[in-house]
């Protein structure tokens, strides 16, 4: 069992709170499903779009103003519960109007998506995603 705080826990681990990338022993490492509380200051942008999507992902508007970007459409999520679901395939991108918190969701939890650290902004996994939510 663990018990935490989303806002705490993903501030020591770029925004993750669950999935593959956590220790085999913790409550929270799971190959099926990853869980991320993403905080995102206003104008922040994914470094470059996930292209080849192998997961199906749902994406909450917790607070903010958040838009994701997907091929011929934009989906701006501005009322707090607001959310998006796109599956394998989709190729996308998000940017942050406002400061936003988002919660995801994404299955399986897969390897795959890091950007190298230094090409191109984030932490270097998952895109350029920011991990501090």
């Amino acid at each position: 069992m663990y018990v935490g705080n989303a806002g705490e826990d993903a501030a020591l681990d770029r925004g993750w709170i669950l999935g593959h990338f956590k220790d085999p022993g913790d409550p929270r490492h799971s190959e099926d499903v990853e869980i991320k509380w993403g905080v995102h200051p206003r104008g922040d942008r994914r470094a470059r779009w996930v292209r080849g999507e192998r997961r199906t992902a749902l994406l909450v508007l917790v607070s903010g103003r958040f838009r994701m970007e997907f091929p011929g459409r934009d989906v701006v999520l501005e009322r707090q519960g607001d959310y998006v679901v796109w599956g394998r395939g989709v190729d996308h991108s998000w940017y942050a109007e406002e400061e936003s918190v988002v919660l995801t969701v994404r299955w399986p939890s897969v390897p795959g998506y890091a950007v190298p650290p230094g090409d191109g902004g984030g932490d270097g996994r998952d895109g350029g995603e920011r991990r501090t939510a």
